[in-house]
């Protein structure tokens, strides 16, 4: 096996979207539609270019996960009153259940992964990958 980042980086992440997958077609979701249904119930209702901006994915991608999340009953989309231009995304009941769902398979997922970290080795890891991603952001804005 290669021991080089860029390879390391895909293989761990390669194995997290495997262990992730299954859950996925369970619960009626598609790729890339958890990160959406989690931000919402952290954030609660919020406007699609917000969805957009975090998480750095063109709004027209957004636009076709909130159809299909809709579609599938997991979010509703109104009017927002102070802005009507604008559109406010919001979790429905069965949206919220999604969620609680989709955050007990991904604790399982990372007990897996940090199987045999100690506390501060997690720690550590969260803080190398946190860096690592703000040092792609940095690069990317110069």
């Amino acid at each position: 096996m290669e021991n080089t980042f860029h390879m390391l980086l895909y293989r761990a992440f390669h194995a997290q979207r495997n262990y992730l997958r299954p859950f996925l077609d369970e619960m009626g979701l598609g790729s890339g539609q958890p990160k959406l249904i989690t931000y919402l119930a952290k954030h609660g209702p919020c406007h699609q270019r917000q969805l957009a901006d975090y998480f750095e994915v063109d709004p027209a991608a957004i636009c076709r996960m909130l159809d299909s999340l809709e579609k599938g009953g997991f979010i509703i989309r109104q009017v927002d009153q102070n802005n009507r231009r604008a559109g406010l995304v919001q979790l429905t009941d069965k949206g919220k259940e999604v969620n609680e769902a989709w955050q007990s398979h991904c604790r399982d997922m990372e007990d897996v992964l940090l199987d045999h970290f100690s506390p501060s080795e997690r720690e550590q890891f969260a803080q190398y990958l946190s860096r690592a991603y703000h040092n792609f952001r940095r690069h990317r804005q110069s």
